[in-house]
């Protein structure tokens, strides 16, 4: 049995982008520089806020991990409160950034490489691929490749925005599609709902080149935040 924590950096994450996107663009401005779309601004290295920004966004990563840490600790000291048998919980543990920025060396070069929706796959490396509330999850190991710049998807992303979600799937139907899992069945996480997704088999299929399936989970219990 594996417990498994989908969490990042609560929000704070969502801040420091936002801040340093709107200081960007700003520094646009003074600086005359014309861009075909204003969210294409940026931060040139050297420049006023570029090692701020760095700085900021790795402790946003490591206070996603410290929650992620803390969180889990809670998760096993519930589970043991309830489960009589005794259980050790550290046999292996996977823990996965996604949605960061990392400083690495690829095609001899030293590069920021921006994981959006994805996360590290180096040759050996294990990680987490997530599906929706009721379809299955993944451990995986990754194999290295250099053309994804040893990356691959962090799960199946929408098909649906959650706007649209919540506007064709009913209750009944979120109902009918986590049967197996013990989970909130209300109109607040329809848009959370397996419809709301892409296959998770075939978004595995995708990227075969990329990562080894280590083990397959099948969700018995799923708890949205």
């Amino acid at each position: 049995m594996w417990f498994m924590l989908h969490s990042g950096s609560r929000g704070v994450g969502n801040a420091i982008g936002s801040l340093f996107i709107e200081l960007a663009k700003q520094d646009m401005r003074r600086w005359f520089i014309n861009l075909p779309d204003k969210d294409l601004a940026y931060l040139p290295e050297g420049s006023e806020h570029f090692a701020d920004y760095v700085f900021a966004v790795e402790w946003a990563q490591r206070f996603a991990r410290a929650n992620r840490e803390i969180m889990m600790r809670h998760v096993v000291e519930a589970a043991r409160a309830v489960i009589d048998k005794p259980f050790e919980a550290a046999a292996e543990a996977v823990n996965c950034h996604h949605n960061y920025v990392s400083r690495e060396h690829h095609y001899g070069q030293n590069v920021l490489v921006t994981r959006k929706g994805a996360v590290s796959a180096r040759e050996g490396e294990l990680g987490i691929i997530p599906g929706s509330m009721g379809a299955k999850s993944f451990i995986v190991r990754g194999r290295g490749n250099a053309e994804s710049f040893h990356s691959c998807s962090h799960g199946a992303g929408r098909v649906m925005s959650r706007t649209e979600a919540r506007k064709r799937i009913t209750v009944e139907d979120h109902k009918a599609a986590t049967a197996h899992v013990e989970c909130r069945k209300d109109e607040d996480v329809v848009d959370e709902s397996p419809a709301a997704y892409k296959s998770i088999d075939a978004v595995m299929a995708a990227q075969r080149d990329l990562v080894d399936i280590v083990h397959t989970l099948r969700q018995v219990v799923c708890v949205k935040g």
